[in-house]
């Protein structure tokens, strides 16, 4: 008779380390069967090159080379989760499943089928807060509402936060309870349909210096002073608590608040999931979008005529990153000057951006479009080419992405700025005229 394992479903949490659902598993009492799924719910909708698809590939690797240390491997599959989980049943003898939480509409909708199928095999299945510091319920109004407003969050969560201890989970203390089990590489590439992207991903900056100056820098396109954090956030390459923690270290709390802004979107959508195609202001949803197609392409490649504009898109296009300030000018440009759907610059980013995650991508776009929680109001409309004078005076960023601004060959202006304002401003009054 086979030995009864715990089975721990690495997800957004690619790391050994402080990883607590990992540390509940290695800690259970059993020996632990370590898995990943590539799950072809989300795979078949990706492109074939896909940096993040190489991160996720790299982080498994890696993390499987520790594991041959410990006598054991990363069990690597390609499927859907339920049907991965009816496979491991019939090879192993399953006690328990553990995984981190993941909050957003398909992976709750994705566990809830999981846990019900395990349920009903008599296999438990635990889950853990690990990618968050507050999750769900646990920053609300006094009368338990949740806050739709990010400062007084921000606010609530510093005050929680400052009031209890921050524990961290030592998972790597515990590596020789994984189950030994011959080493077996992770699936190639080619198994799993996708091909090397060209581009590569960069390394994470949380040093004191940084954080320090962080505020002073962040919002000047042309000067290296952003973190590039979010991807490792978003797979958890790093754990929160560990991120947290070094934004501590300032005395300047302006890069902590960034990771609270990380949360405040996290758990609107978690009280709020129609936002993911829905307006979170219901009266937004009536704006007569133009939705021109050759605008579109046009804002996509870079191709407006407005060089900040263009630039924040062929930086975009060529690394997978675009600087937060840019991301804020171009959003506002393709709703507002160009009166596209905020929902198809959303889609356009969620493919493109190696930081990609949905709390985050839905609830900026929903703010630069205005319909948003804590958005900016409709008639904030940013001028492209002030913005210039701003935070690009000298054009470093805008030489750098857009060397032919100054030339002949260069296109002329999509729109102009006063029209596409007046437009904007009449289009957005008439849809909440109506539902006002």
């Amino acid at each position: 008779m086979m030995d009864k394992v715990i089975v721990f479903w690495f997800r957004r949490d690619l790391r050994l380390d402080d990883n607590h659902g990992l540390y509940k598993a290695l800690t259970g009492g059993k020996k632990v069967l370590p898995i990943f799924i590539f799950d072809t719910n989300i795979l078949d909708k990706l492109p074939k090159k896909d940096a993040r698809l190489d991160f996720i590939h790299s982080r498994l690797t890696e993390i499987n080379k520790e594991l041959q240390k410990y006598g054991s491997t990363l069990l690597t599959f390609k499927g859907t989760p339920l049907d991965v989980f009816k496979e491991l049943k019939t090879t192993f003898s399953i006690e328990s499943v553990f995984s981190n939480k993941d909050y957003e509409p398909y992976a709750t909708q994705r566990d809830t089928e999981v846990k019900t199928f395990l349920t009903s095999n008599n296999i438990d299945f635990s889950q853990f807060k690990d990618h968050v510091i507050f999750e769900e319920q646990e920053i609300t109004k006094d009368d338990g509402l949740p806050y739709k407003v990010y400062t007084p969050y921000s606010k609530k969560w510093l005050s929680v936060f400052h009031k209890n201890k921050l524990e961290f989970f030592p998972s790597e203390d515990h590596s020789s309870n994984f189950d030994n089990i011959e080493y077996k590489p992770v699936l190639e590439k080619k198994e799993l349909g996708f091909e090397d992207s060209d581009i590569k991903i960069p390394n994470y900056n949380i040093s004191t210096v940084l954080i320090d100056e962080y505020e002073a820098k962040r919002n000047f396109p042309g000067t290296d002073a952003t973190s590039k954090l979010g991807i490792h956030l978003r797979f958890g390459s790093i754990s929160t608590r560990k991120a947290v923690v070094e934004a501590l270290k300032s005395d300047n709390i302006t890069f902590l608040k960034e990771l609270i802004w990380r949360e405040f979107f996290m758990q609107i959508l978690w009280h709020f999931p129609d936002t993911v195609n829905k307006a979170f202001k219901p009266q937004y949803d009536a704006i007569e979008w133009r939705n021109n197609e050759d605008d579109f392409t046009k804002w996509c490649k870079g191709e407006t005529g407005y060089p900040l504009v263009d630039a924040g898109m062929r930086e975009l296009n060529a690394t997978g990153f675009m600087h937060n300030r840019v991301r804020m000018l171009v959003g506002s440009f393709l709703c507002k000057h160009l009166l596209i759907d905020w929902r198809w610059g959303e889609a356009y980013f969620a493919e493109k951006l190696l930081d990609f995650e949905l709390a985050s991508n839905i609830g900026n776009w929903q703010w630069v479009a205005g319909c948003g929680v804590d958005a900016a109001p409709y008639f904030r409309i940013f001028n492209p080419t002030t913005q210039i004078q701003k935070f690009d005076k000298q054009l470093v960023y805008i030489k750098k992405w857009v060397p032919d601004f100054q030339e002949l060959t260069y296109p002329t202006q999509i729109v102009d700025h006063k029209f596409a304002r007046e437009r904007c401003l009449t289009t957005y009054k008439k849809a909440l005229a109506v539902n006002s």
